[in-house]
């Protein structure tokens, strides 16, 4: 089974971002009451305006220290958590203004926040309560005693200012924070995919594990009655035919037995690193002596040091597989290459067979679905499954000179279950 990514949820990334965004506006809401304070530009009460922003710059504390710890962070606390911002903001405002500050408009961005990235129960609350607070500033605020062309100048560059805090606050964060929700959309439907994929898996491999069982009893037979017909019969040719037989049915033997033995291998853990030219001569002689009416060529193109890697025994037969969709197709005058860099390597397997029909491209490599007029369809979708096991991939491409291209990619030091 593949390992758990650790990933962070879509609510405590966008937490962060949400306390980001309230540092910055702390920041800029400090310094233009520093600044209206340092030139005496407006009577305004001070203490209450620096003991509200004092608790804003609490909540941002203590948020940051909450964000350290493992405890979730949940939609209702992250909805909490813009009130608290539209509660701050309208202390602020009843202090400056009321409903004639310019930047009242700032109401609009943790409610966009909030359309973005909660359900919609959260945002009719938050809402709600934003224009109760506008509401209730219409009555009731600290009025700004000025003269009228200085109030005039002030509303103006206020707006201004309060529009470009506004749009830059939606576009870059809270845009950033609708990227963030997609992403997690997008990793919850590759993981419900895995999941199907690994039961499809199981199914497989308890099919196999009974058939295996099974095998056992007939190939041992078949192996007697074929040793004593060699002794009954002394015809070349037949004693040909039979040698052959003989060699496959000891094969299928050999395969049962690889099987006991991966499962104890895997149980202990056990690895077994080996340079991948000796891996991949292991595999092809194995597979030439069960197709042996094919023929290939083997090429290396790889320069410098062999890689090495520890393959598991189902990345072998995963190979095995694809060889044989290349030999179904047409068996002789294969071209299988071997190359590698820094990164990782490749095996190239070539056929000259009629090559991937256009229409069908998509449905190649889904269990159960085959071109063929035999088979169950699940040689190829078993063989990508183990190389992405072992961080690989495989990828079937219709030659330009005719054929189909099968190329492996595996990580150096491949080995199974590791993170896709």
């Amino acid at each position: 089974m593949l390992a758990p990514v650790q990933l962070t949820s879509a609510t405590r990334q966008n937490l962060w971002r949400l306390t980001f965004i309230r540092i910055l506006v702390l920041a800029a809401q400090a310094g233009s009451v520093g600044l209206a304070y340092w030139l005496e530009l407006l009577p305004l009460p001070w203490f209450q305006l620096a003991a509200t922003l004092g608790c804003s710059m609490l909540l941002c504390v203590f948020t940051a220290i909450r964000l350290r710890t493992s405890w979730p962070v949940t939609e209702l606390e992250y909805a909490v958590q813009l009130a608290c911002d539209l509660f701050i903001h309208s202390a602020l405002l009843y202090f400056s203004g009321g409903s004639t500050n310019p930047f009242v408009s700032y109401y609009l961005v943790p409610l966009t926040i909030a359309a973005v990235t909660l359900p919609w129960r959260y945002s009719v609350i938050l809402s709600g309560i934003a224009l109760t607070m506008y509401t209730l500033l219409l009555a009731q605020f600290y009025p700004l005693q000025t003269f009228p062309i200085a109030r005039e100048n002030l509303q103006v560059y206020g707006m201004w200012l309060s529009f470009a805090l506004a749009a830059a606050v939606i576009t870059f964060f809270a845009a950033r924070m609708a990227e963030e929700l997609r992403r997690q959309e997008e990793l919850r439907a590759i993981r419900r995919e895995e999941g199907l994929r690994d039961q499809q898996l199981l199914a497989v491999a308890t099919q196999a594990a009974g058939a295996a069982h099974e095998l056992g009893t007939p190939l041992a037979t078949m192996s007697v009655l074929l040793k004593e017909m060699r002794q009954d019969h002394h015809d070349p040719m037949l004693q040909d035919d039979l040698s052959v037989l003989q060699d496959q049915v000891k094969l299928c033997k050999e395969t049962l037995q690889q099987l006991v033995r991966a499962a104890e291998a895997n149980r202990r853990l056990a690895v077994d690193m080996q340079d991948v030219t000796d891996w991949l001569d292991e595999a092809l002689n194995r597979w030439h002596l069960m197709r042996p009416e094919a023929s290939y060529r083997f090429q290396r193109l790889g320069q410098g040091a062999v890689p090495r890697m520890a393959p598991p025994p189902d990345l072998t037969q995963a190979l095995l597989n694809l060889l044989n969709n290349a030999a179904d197709a047409c068996p002789e005058g294969l071209q299988v290459t071997l190359d590698w860099n820094e990164q990782d390597l490749t095996i190239s397997i070539r056929d000259h067979g009629a090559g991937v029909p256009l229409a069908i491209a998509e449905q190649i490599g889904k269990p159960f679905f085959t071109t063929k007029g035999k088979g169950f369809g699940l040689g190829l979708f078993l063989s990508k499954a183990s190389v992405t096991r072992a961080g690989g991939s495989v990828k079937l491409y219709s030659h330009e000179e005719g054929g189909t291209l099968t190329e492996l990619r595996l990580p150096h030091g491949a080995r199974g279950d590791q993170h896709e």
